[in-house]
């Protein structure tokens, strides 16, 4: 038979009723450890935060449960971008226009500013740079990096007048006369 609690002692109320107590050293417990993968990503270490993450997940409640496998996804994600390994800039430029195609601008700025960095001359850096500038609704830039793309490869004015990826930019009178600076 069991014996009631202390009337001093509070323990939580949940829709069934009481939690029982070892629930709430459990919960204590997968908080702490949460706590701590949370601070190793935000250091950087996302191997050892993934690793955390999934230790815990098989013994998390069902309210965590949901959130440590979306921080698991986030950490093999900022793993995966650290392993991507490209044998040529022609590569990398593939990998960022895939990136622009799922609307992740940012990273696809750095791998084509990674390219410039590496070789000035690349002009379909600069043209990738100047859609994304497009896509992304800056004029100013978008006009900066498709007149070097231009000016490092004449058939990117070619390719500029036919890319739908320069609708935004159409009815500015500074890109029809990069375009069409004969007419």
């Amino acid at each position: 038979m069991k014996t009631p609690p202390s009337p001093n002692v509070k323990r939580p109320r949940t829709l069934a009723g009481v939690a029982p107590a070892s629930a709430d050293g459990s919960r204590a417990q997968t908080v702490a450890l949460y706590e701590a993968a949370l601070r190793m990503m935000q250091d950087g270490k996302f191997d050892k935060a993934q690793a955390a993450f999934n230790q815990m997940l098989a013994l998390s409640p069902a309210d965590l449960a949901e959130r440590i496998r979306m921080y698991i996804n986030a950490c093999a994600q900022q793993i995966s971008k650290r392993e991507t390994q490209f044998l040529s800039d022609e590569e990398r430029y593939d990998y960022a226009i895939s990136l622009i195609n799922d609307g992740n601008y940012e990273d696809a700025r750095t791998q084509l500013k990674e390219i410039l960095a590496a070789n000035d001359r690349a002009d379909y850096a600069s043209y990738g740079l100047a859609v994304l500038a497009s896509l992304t609704g800056d004029a100013y830039h978008c006009l900066e990096y498709l007149t070097e793309a231009i000016r490092l490869n004449a058939r990117n004015r070619i390719q500029a007048r036919a890319d739908s990826d320069f609708q935004n930019m159409a009815d500015d009178p500074r890109f029809t006369e990069l375009l069409y600076p004969e007419v």
